[in-house]
């Protein structure tokens, strides 16, 4: 199994983002697909999710309004629009694989997470 995540980089505050997380290896049915992200002398922490089946979303309070999260599943990816981005959002992002959600995206915990991507860099100038 391997997600691959891109799209990071950097960007004045106030501008937008779009990151993409492509899965492969095996069918993602039944699985939740989780941003995280982790700044420097941080803890990861849990930015949004989405159910590969339904699609159903959840998402931190501190993102709502301003990131949306989506998926194709024709194109086995999972996206992450980030807008109205601010100095606090860098971070690396993370995607991650429950496969075991039973199709809810409402885990925070990152270890209740079975695969993870390789991170990518977002950086928001102020």
């Amino acid at each position: 199994v391997q997600l691959q995540a891109s799209g990071g980089g950097l960007v004045q505050a106030g501008g937008s983002l779009r990151l993409s997380c492509t899965a492969s290896g095996r069918t993602f049915s039944g699985s939740a697909i989780g941003w995280f992200r982790q700044a420097p002398g941080k803890e990861r922490e849990f930015v949004a999710a989405i159910s590969w089946s339904s699609g159903m979303t959840n998402y931190a309070d501190s993102v709502k309004g301003r990131f949306t999260i989506s998926r194709d599943n024709a194109k086995n990816t999972v996206y992450l629009q980030m807008n109205s981005l601010k100095s606090e959002d860098t971070a690396v992002y993370y995607c991650a694989a429950d496969v075991e959600s039973l199709g809810f995206p409402y885990k925070y915990d990152p270890y209740k997470y079975d695969y993870w991507g390789q991170g990518t860099q977002v950086t928001v100038s102020s």
